[in-house]
C-alpha cells in the first residue's frame, strides 16, 4: 500500500462520557498514545462528537433521547486535550462523519485520502463513517483493536464483521499495522525515525 503522509487522516470517532463505559474504556488509553504518536509524526487529527437534536430520527423513531447536552456530549477527560490540539472537532447529528456537511467539506477541503477510523460505536457511527468514506471513493481504514462498543465485545465483533463485507477485511487493521510513515516522529529531514524495523 502506498501512503503519502499529507493524505491520511485519524479520525477519532465519539469518545464522549456518554459511550465510554465498562466495556468500552479500554480503548481510551489506547487512542491517547495513537494520538500522540500520530501527531508526533506531524499528521492530523479529527474529533466527532454525536450531538441527538429534538425531533431527530433517534427520538423520533427510536424512542432515544440521550446526547443532546453536556456531560454527555463532552470528549472524556482524557482525550480532552488531544481534541483541543486536533485539527477541527465536528459535531455531527448522524451516525457518520459524512452525514453533516461540515465532516464532508472538512475531508475534502484538506485532501485526506487514506481515513484512519477509531472509536466508538463500531457497528454504529465507526461503521457508518468507513462505508460514508469508501462511498466517496476515499480509502478507509478501521483500526479494530482501537474500536469498541458500549453495547460489548459481540457488537463490536458484529461491527467489525460488517464492516469487512462492506468495505473489504484488507481494511480492518490493528494498530500494529499503521504504517510508521504515519506514527514515527520525524527527523529533521523529514523522513520518519523508526528502530530499523
Amino acid at each position: 500500500m502506498t501512503i503519502r503522509s499529507g493524505e491520511a487522516v485519524l479520525v477519532v470517532i465519539d469518545l464522549q462520557n456518554y459511550f465510554v463505559r465498562d466495556v468500552s474504556a479500554h480503548i481510551v488509553p489506547v487512542i491517547a498514545d495513537l494520538i500522540t504518536r500520530w501527531r508526533s509524526a506531524g499528521n492530523e487529527v479529527v474529533f466527532t462528537r454525536y450531538v441527538n437534536r429534538p425531533g431527530s430520527p433517534y427520538e423520533r423513531l427510536l424512542g432515544w433521547t440521550e446526547c443532546m447536552e453536556p456531560p454527555q456530549i463532552d470528549v472524556v477527560d482524557e482525550l480532552r486535550t488531544h481534541a483541543q490540539q486536533a485539527t477541527a472537532v465536528i459535531d455531527k447529528n448522524g451516525y457518520s462523519l459524512f452525514a453533516d456537511a461540515d465532516g464532508a467539506a472538512l475531508i475534502a477541503g484538506h485532501g485526506w485520502q487514506d481515513i484512519y477510523l477509531c472509536g466508538i460505536a463500531t457497528e454504529n457511527c465507526v461503521l457508518a463513517t468507513a462505508l460514508g468514506a469508501f462511498e466517496l471513493n476515499l480509502t478507509p481504514w478501521l483500526i479494530e483493536d482501537a474500536s469498541a462498543s458500549h453495547r460489548g465485545r459481540p457488537a463490536h465483533e458484529a461491527g467489525v464483521f460488517v464492516a469487512g463485507s462492506f468495505i473489504g477485511e484488507r481494511q480492518i487493521i490493528s494498530v500494529a499495522d499503521i504504517p510508521a510513515l504515519l506514527t514515527a516522529p520525524r527527523s529533521q529531514g523529514g523522513l520518519p525515525v523508526t528502530d530499523g524495523r
